[in-house]
């Protein structure tokens, strides 16, 4: 297949990372904090040092927490305001997703949000894979007028998932982009793309770096135990990224 024109993006959570995708070869980026909770909203300092330094398209995550996808009236007000100060700050597009308690996506309040994003993009992030009937919830989703869903096929990571995912991208055709995310790497990038026929992929690019930190006090830890230590960071690394786009269009960045 011809994978010149399939579109990378990677997912950061830092302003530094957002430089590293881009100078890797991104050609967009999902902005975010928090990814060990999946991704939640990041400040509104990232979101405009991003968009001030970066050339290439910045999407930003609007999650207020982690955990499931169905929020109270306090919670939807955050969101509100988080992708007002998203398109303020300059973004390319927002990502969030809301589900009723019965599964299906919540219409009117993914509406209202998609309604103060224009005239940014809007995407439909992984909630879509915990919806009753995906193909369902696709179809509401183009009836919404909704630009692209991030998906790993209702699966854990987007492997596990790869029929579903080429059903819902043969269903979505033109009327929507259907974005595989989630367990992507190297060894498997080309695989996916040749079994989904998707367009777009979305992925990290992650590696430790060592803290220049020269005291240290290793009896303390603020984060839990799942959590990298006090003095090691994951941060996105461009040649990760280059190496992607080497895989996927086997030529250089």
């Amino acid at each position: 297949m011809d994978t010149g024109r399939v579109l990378l993006e990677v997912c950061v959570d830092s302003a530094a990372d957002a430089v590293a995708a881009a100078e890797g070869g991104a050609d967009r980026v999902e902005l975010c904090t928090g990814l060990i909770a999946g991704g939640l909203t990041p400040g509104p300092g990232t979101i405009r040092i991003t968009r001030k330094i970066l050339e290439v398209a910045v999407m930003v995550m609007v999650r207020p927490r982690g955990g499931d996808f169905l929020y109270d009236a306090v919670e939807f007000e955050v969101m509100e305001q988080d992708v007002l100060s998203a398109r303020e700050a300059g973004a390319d597009g927002v990502v969030f997703g809301l589900l009723n308690p019965d599964g299906t996506i919540d219409e009117e309040r993914t509406g209202k949000l998609a309604e103060l994003a224009r005239p940014m993009q809007v995407t439909f992030h992984r909630a879509f894979d915990m919806t009753r009937d995906p193909f369902e919830a696709l179809d509401t989703l183009v009836a919404m007028g909704i630009d692209r869903v991030l998906t790993s096929g209702q699966e854990t990571t987007v492997p596990d998932g790869l029929g579903p995912l080429a059903g819902l991208v043969d269903r979505a055709g033109d009327r929507i982009i259907v974005m595989p995310g989630c367990g992507i790497r190297l060894h498997n990038v080309r695989q996916v793309l040749e079994r989904t026929g998707a367009r777009e992929i979305h992925f990290t690019a992650e590696t430790t770096r060592e803290s220049s930190m020269q005291f240290r006090n290793e009896r303390c830890r603020m984060g839990g135990s799942k959590v990298p230590g006090e003095y090691e960071r994951i941060v996105t690394d461009a040649e990760r990224v280059r190496h992607f786009v080497r895989a996927v269009r086997g030529v250089n960045p």
